[in-house]
This record gives C-alpha cells, sequence and structure tokens, in this order.
C-alpha cells in the first residue's frame, strides 16, 4: 500500500511539473520559457536567506539572484511563486537578497507585488 501512494505522489509531482512546462512553453510568460515555478527551484541555494534576513547568502545564491535580477518581472514572479510560498519563502525577506549580495545592478525601486526591492 505504502508503495502505491508513492507511486501516486511520484507520478501528481510529473503531472504538475508537466503542466508547468507547458504552461511556460509559449513564451509570453515574465521569465520567457520557463515558468516562474520552474525558475524558482533554481534558487534552492537561496532557501534559508530567504526565510531569515540575518542568514548569510552564498555566493551561488548571489549568482542565481543576479542571473534573473536581469529580468524584474521574472523575479518578482519567482519571489511570490507557488514553489516559493510552498517552500517557506518570506517575500519581505527575499526581497531584500539582491541587496545583501550587493548587487549593484539590481532593480531597485521595482514593485514586486505588496513589496518594494530595496
Amino acid at each position: 500500500m505504502e508503495r502505491v501512494m508513492k507511486s501516486f505522489c511520484v507520478l501528481g509531482f510529473l503531472l504538475v511539473l508537466g503542466i508547468s512546462c507547458l504552461n511556460g512553453a509559449n513564451g509570453a510568460g515574465e521569465c520567457g520559457r520557463s515558468s516562474p515555478d520552474m525558475e524558482a527551484l533554481k534558487l534552492i541555494p537561496c532557501a534559508e536567506a530567504a526565510q531569515d534576513e540575518n542568514a548569510a547568502v552564498s555566493d551561488s545564491c548571489c549568482a542565481q539572484v543576479k542571473k534573473l535580477g536581469q529580468n524584474p518581472k521574472c523575479l518578482c514572479a519567482v519571489l511570490l511563486s507557488n514553489t516559493a510560498k510552498s517552500s517557506g519563502v518570506k517575500p519581505e525577506v527575499a526581497i531584500t537578497i539582491p541587496k545583501r549580495c550587493n548587487l549593484a545592478d539590481r532593480p531597485v525601486g521595482y514593485k514586486c507585488g505588496a513589496y518594494t526591492l530595496p
């Protein structure tokens, strides 16, 4: 019985992942051909820093945020995505990561939902 439940969970995950990929395939989304939920997976190195404003931000996190920050719409969509929310990301903390990474070209003042990038 446990094996059957695991199989259903894996199948469900793959179904959701597939739907996410198809939804982003038309290139019309905030992140181009990728969905914000898929892009959020690239920010796994930022997990602790997105939950605790006093946590150190890793170099790998900063590198990913720098890439996403080139498209502020995508960065905001990722920070406010369902994947980020379900991972315990606090948007009010996550939006401080570009500043905490000392990214000179970060989108300062960009409105991100109810938040503004510092």
